[in-house]
């Protein structure tokens, strides 16, 4: 399943790209979740994800606290403040894509547990609000740590409209997410 819907993705014009990307930052800021929220942890789309630059602008700009991952050796996350596109910087992991990542100090992996939203990353979510991650864990663990803390952030993935389906995988450690904003609009659960 991950397989076919990367190949979706990578099959969408660049074009088609920037256009979701918009319209996708459009519905996610149209969000209750995100407009009452302090601290947002979000992250920088990669590749052929659904554009987010212009919803963490966005968010920076109705002044929020836009927290972003830093990606550690063991895949787990560690998360810093986003301070406008210049303070991003490439960065090249050991057999891991380059991503972009915040330049500023890092906050602590805890740092999440201090959010009011958490904008989640993904291939896919079902109509029972089950996130289809891509596959290394890191949210896993970040969906764990906010467990542990009894933090209760919104969970909100940021998807392609074709990727809510109507069942994903599912593994006893998987969390229900509480809505996902798409190009045409938001799903709750």
């Amino acid at each position: 399943m991950r397989s076919e819907l990367r190949s979706a993705r990578r099959a969408l014009s660049p074009e088609a790209r920037r256009a979701a990307a918009r319209a996708l930052a459009d519905s996610a800021l149209a969000l209750p979740e995100l407009t009452g929220a302090h601290t947002v942890a979000a992250y920088v789309s990669v590749g052929a994800e659904p554009g987010t630059r212009e919803l963490l602008d966005a968010l920076r700009a109705a002044g929020k606290r836009v927290l972003l991952p830093l990606l550690l050796p063991d895949n787990d996350l560690d998360w810093a403040l986003y301070k406008g596109p210049e303070s991003l910087a490439e960065t090249a992991h050991a057999g891991k894509m380059r991503l972009l990542e915040p330049c500023g100090p890092p906050l602590g992996p805890e740092a999440v547990t201090g959010a009011d939203a958490v904008l989640l990353p993904g291939l896919a979510v079902d109509r029972r609000g089950m996130r289809l991650g891509r596959g290394g864990g890191s949210y896993d663990r970040v969906l764990a740590r906010l467990e542990r803390a009894g933090a209760h952030p919104a969970l909100v993935v940021l998807l392609y409209d074709e990727e809510v389906v109507a069942r994903v995988p599912e593994e006893p450690h998987d969390h229900p997410v509480r809505a996902v904003a798409t190009p045409s609009g938001v799903v709750r659960f």
